[in-house]
């Protein structure tokens, strides 16, 4: 055997198996031509939560811009866990609004408000996960999120309230304020590229990623 052929074998062998299995990267924009709606009307405990509060069923910024929005590899299974979901009820709001989380997950709750708030996390069925009173700021509930879907998060005093949760083990990201997202550590191939919002709706996507490289996609939402 050559002598160049046995060092590029040698060398071969050393190399992690990451070198011959490097993922790519896709990282895209959410954008809608739809318009953010009008604030939401405050009719009780206006001491806290004020007169009016932003409606958030639709966060879109200059240039339709769009937050919160869900956007999923079909069948890539996620590497890096996602954090443990944290849904905390601040001014008559959940904060964040929209999350990600593993199937299992423990989901903490709590309040700062000085009032009675309550967490009521329903699957896309309608099948109830938890629904847990937050009497008292500081107080913290901890319930798991069993099964994959989508987690509706209410409050049953304050109808307004909304947050959504998708537990899935799928490699998934949220939109930003500035519309962005990225997917990395993506093997290479080609993938259905799926995206969800609570609002605004769009088709599939197709997507191939290469080794080492960057994919650009735009997804544009709309009612």
């Amino acid at each position: 055997m050559p002598r160049l052929t046995t060092l590029w074998l040698l060398a071969a062998l050393t190399l992690p198996s990451s070198a011959f299995a490097q993922g790519g990267t896709i990282t895209g924009v959410v954008t809608t031509a739809a318009t953010a709606p009008r604030p939401l009307r405050v009719t009780m405990d206006m001491k806290v939560c004020g007169t009016q509060l932003p409606d958030e069923s639709i966060v879109v910024g200059a240039g339709g811009l769009l937050a919160n929005a869900v956007v999923s590899l079909t069948g890539v299974k996620v590497t890096t866990p996602y954090p443990e979901p944290s849904i905390v009820n601040e001014k008559c709001r959940f904060l964040p609004r929209v999350q990600i989380a593993r199937p299992g997950a423990p989901a903490k709750t709590t309040s700062h408000d000085a009032l009675l708030h309550t967490t009521n996390a329903q699957q896309d069925g309608g099948r109830t996960l938890f629904n847990v009173g937050l009497p008292v700021p500081g107080m913290v509930v901890t319930r798991p999120l069993n099964g994959a879907g989508l987690v509706r998060i209410t409050c049953n005093t304050h109808t307004w309230m909304r947050g959504f949760i998708v537990v899935t083990d799928d490699m998934a990201a949220v939109s930003g304020a500035d519309g962005r997202f990225q997917l990395t550590g993506v093997p290479p191939g080609t993938y259905e590229l799926k995206v969800w919002h609570e609002t605004l709706k769009a088709a599939p996507m197709k997507v191939t990623v290469k080794a080492g490289a960057t994919s650009t996609v735009t997804l544009a939402m709309a009612r």
